[in-house]
């Protein structure tokens, strides 16, 4: 087996494991979940029967994570995990993990992937120059996988944002012409869809139901976002608070707007599919068609060859 294909098996498998571990995170700790679930139950059992009936991962890999974020958040700088912070924002919060966290698990994933590359490669009988030289190659390669990730993911959700933003523009314009407030409005589209646009619009409400101002959680939401669709509509609606609009008419024209930008980001890909399309077509499908077409023809020539030269002409 080759190096390479080592390194990409090694890193799938690990992006595989670091995905798990950041899924497995639940939103409220798992040991409270564990003992309301037995309390409901009315069973006698001691808190050391609920700890072993934990995943192995919230009983060894979850308090490891939390001691290490420790430790990164005295060595690094406040501005790396700041900005950490937001990118895990932009995802929607994976796992629900801090940046410390996060740091942490790219530190854990390098260190696991160089670790075990280093001790197969001398199955392979490398010698040890090259051996280090691959081993802190694929270690770096284990730190940038889930920045990788991250930033996929965060593609990812802002693409599902724009694609929804037209529709839920529609039904919350519907909701505030047949009565109800724009609070309302941003309610009813978290009741009926469970997207990440929905879940940012819930957010929105459970804030202001806190205590913070109408303006300042539109802010934030866009912010968490970072779509310019987006972005341009909360402008719209604080200018239309600010001035007294209708808060109607402004959805109605910001609908239409964002209607009309999804089809211009539509005809934009209809017009770079040519290009996208031309390195596959050079090169995997056009050597293929021409082995159908003149295979079969070149055989023939061959043979015709072979014929003539074992007579003599």
């Amino acid at each position: 087996m080759s190096p390479v294909v080592l390194i990409a098996a090694l890193g799938a498998l690990t992006l595989i494991v670091a995905s798990i571990v950041l899924l497995r995170r639940a939103e409220e700790d798992p040991l409270i979940s564990r003992i309301e679930e037995y309390a409901i139950r009315d069973e006698p059992v001691s808190i050391e029967e609920i700890e072993l009936s934990l995943p192995v991962t919230d009983r060894l890999l979850v308090p490891l994570l939390r001691r290490l974020s420790q430790l990164v958040i005295r060595l690094t700088p406040q501005t790396m995990l700041e900005r950490s912070a937001h990118k895990l924002e932009l995802a929607g919060s994976p796992g629900n993990i801090s940046a410390a966290e996060f740091w942490a698990i790219r530190g854990i994933v390098a260190v696991v992937l160089g670790g075990v590359f280093f001790f197969l490669l001398g199955n392979f009988g490398q010698d040890p120059g090259r051996r280090l030289l691959y081993t802190a190659a694929v270690t770096v390669l284990g730190f940038f996988l889930p920045s990788l990730y991250l930033s996929a993911t965060i593609s990812r959700r802002q693409e599902a944002i724009i694609k929804k933003f037209p529709d839920a523009l529609d039904l919350m314009s519907i909701c505030v012409d047949a009565g109800l407030t724009f609070d309302g409005s941003m309610a009813r589209v978290d009741e009926k869809w469970d997207d990440p646009l929905a879940r940012e619009f819930g957010r929105v409400i459970y804030e202001i139901q806190l205590g913070k101002s109408r303006r300042q959680a539109l802010r934030d939401m866009s912010n968490r976002m970072d779509v310019a669709d987006v972005s341009s509509f909360v402008a719209a609606i604080l200018q239309a608070e600010h001035l007294g609009v209708s808060i109607g008419r402004v959805l109605r024209i910001q609908s239409e707007q964002m209607r009309i930008r999804r089809r211009q980001r539509a005809e934009e890909k209809a017009h770079q599919a040519p290009i996208k399309m031309l390195f596959p077509l050079v090169f995997l499908i056009f050597p293929s068609m021409f082995i159908v077409l003149l295979g079969p023809a070149g055989f023939t020539i061959l043979r015709n060859e072979g014929i003539q030269a074992a007579f003599g002409g």
